[in-house]
């Protein structure tokens, strides 16, 4: 339980930023302190001045029983009202004075509005007391009551109260004082708080600028040495890490760069070597082979009753097949409707043998209004073939539709299909491998490639490639989703 406790106000204060975490403390600490001093302050300075009026209450008294003797013994009562009211005088803290005779009968008083005779029951003194002093609580405070004997009680009692309004008024003014003195500090510890976190934070705010600005790619914020201190080291190592990072962005750079001319130039010359491949197949070994159909055409027309009439039927059955393979494959290496037709040409051709072959339907649309540049239409075309592919060997589909759009300078095409789908987090062999090809292409024209799929809800793969690609890399993304 408690250090679920501790997590929690940890969690709440880790929330709070550093410079409400310096404000915090330190007028916390002011605070705590003044509070600290404050009741220090009046439990000492209440204890010493209730010693200081009891010792005053005692003192008046017995000046009073000293000084009252004579008056009484000479029945002089107008004397003993000038005592009282002399000792009043000259102590304010006095409130009342009076004194009783050894029956407890009141002799002379200072009560202008009559004598309280409950008074007279809450303190009294023996004559073998040297005094006796009673606390008693008024509607204005506090009282110290003190009965002194006069001539050991044969002619009576000397009886003072003593208020504590002097106690409450130095209290009162003492805890003036401190408040006062705590809000000085208060504010004194709020600008020096202030000052110390503009120091502590800027720096740090700079960093945490810097490091945005790193995060996004721009290596150029350098982050100034403030101090001598920990953070001015703090502030060197960043700028020795921001350095190093720019250094290693420039290497890999140059590599994708090179990566990508290298890729361009291996696709370029694929395409080229698949194109003479072509081109030789239809022009040279299709041709030998439609001559050697028709010379076998020709032989078995002319030995209509020679023995080898069934032989060459077979010659030129497998000589027909073998024609078909090699246009199949010219076609599948590079389909000539693509250099003449276009891309639209080329994919209605490749949807239907694809439809023809795996007996699967395909939707197809189509829209574009002109022929798209060269490496283009490439990509797209080789990116569909092996959509396609992949589609026949795994996605066990029942339908497929493909969507071929030109939008301003970007071209999109989607492909989608009702089969079983796959997780696209996890390594599918040759799919993947597909996949990794697809995202080539797309990538070498700065396009996006997206593949969005799941088990047994299908697939869709986003083709997005601009029309004015750029050759340093930049913006290419590649999400699989």
């Amino acid at each position: 339980m408690m250090q679920k406790f501790f997590q929690r106000i940890w969690a709440i204060a880790g929330a709070v930023s550093i410079r409400s975490k310096i404000l915090g403390i330190v007028l916390g600490f002011i605070i705590l302190l003044g509070v600290g001093v404050m009741v220090q302050s009046r439990y000492a300075l209440t204890a010493t001045m209730t010693a200081q009026l009891e010792e005053q209450s005692v003192s008046v008294s017995r000046d009073l029983a000293a000084r009252a003797t004579d008056p009484i013994l000479l029945n002089d009562l107008l004397g003993l009202h000038d005592l009282l009211n002399e000792t009043l005088a000259n102590n304010p803290n006095v409130r009342y004075a009076f004194i009783v005779d050894p029956q407890g009968q009141v002799i002379a008083q200072t009560f202008e509005g009559g004598f309280p005779l409950d008074l007279l029951n809450l303190n009294s003194v023996t004559s073998t007391e040297h005094h006796h002093t009673a606390l008693i609580q008024t509607n204005e405070g506090l009282v110290w009551d003190t009965a002194v004997p006069i001539l050991d009680g044969k002619i009576g009692a000397a009886r003072i109260g003593l208020s504590d309004a002097s106690m409450r008024a130095a209290l009162s003014t003492l805890t003036t004082q401190l408040l006062l003195t705590i809000l000085l500090v208060s504010a004194t510890g709020v600008l020096v708080a202030v000052f110390l976190t503009w120091i502590l934070t800027r720096p740090i705010i700079t960093l945490v600028n810097a490091t945005k600005s790193v995060a996004i790619g721009d290596f150029s914020p350098r982050v100034p040495r403030w101090a001598d201190d920990e953070i001015g080291d703090l502030a060197d190592a960043f700028n020795a890490m921001i350095d190093e990072l720019a250094r290693t962005d420039e290497l890999r750079r140059e590599r994708e760069v090179l990566r990508r001319q290298l890729l361009e130039k291996v696709i370029t010359t694929q395409e080229d070597e698949r194109r003479r491949i072509a081109r030789e197949l239809h022009d040279s070994t299709s041709q030998n082979l439609t001559s050697l159909i028709v010379g076998l055409r020709i032989m078995e027309t002319n030995c209509a009753q020679c023995a080898a009439q069934s032989k060459a039927t077979d010659l030129r059955q497998v000589a027909s097949k073998t024609l078909d393979e090699v246009h199949d494959l010219s076609i599948r290496l590079r389909p000539r409707v693509l250099d003449d037709l276009g891309l639209a040409a080329a994919l209605e051709r490749l949807v239907s043998e694809w439809q023809a072959r795996y007996k699967t339907p395909v939707d197809v649309a189509i829209q574009l209004s002109e022929r798209l540049p060269g490496d283009v239409e490439t990509a797209i075309y080789r990116i569909m073939q092996e959509t396609l592919t992949n589609i026949a060997r795994h996605a066990q589909a029942h339908s497929a539709s493909i969507l071929v759009e030109r939008r301003g300078d970007v071209v999109r095409a989607i492909v989608e299909d009702d089969g079983i789908g796959f997780d696209v987090n996890t390594n599918h062999g040759e799919r993947h491998l597909g996949l990794l090809g697809m995202r080539e292409r797309a990538e070498l024209l700065n396009g996006t490639l997206t593949v969005e799929s799941a088990p047994e809800h299908g697939t869709s793969i986003f083709i997005e490639i601009p029309l004015n690609p750029r050759l340093s890399g930049e913006g290419v993304e590649v999400r699989l989703a």
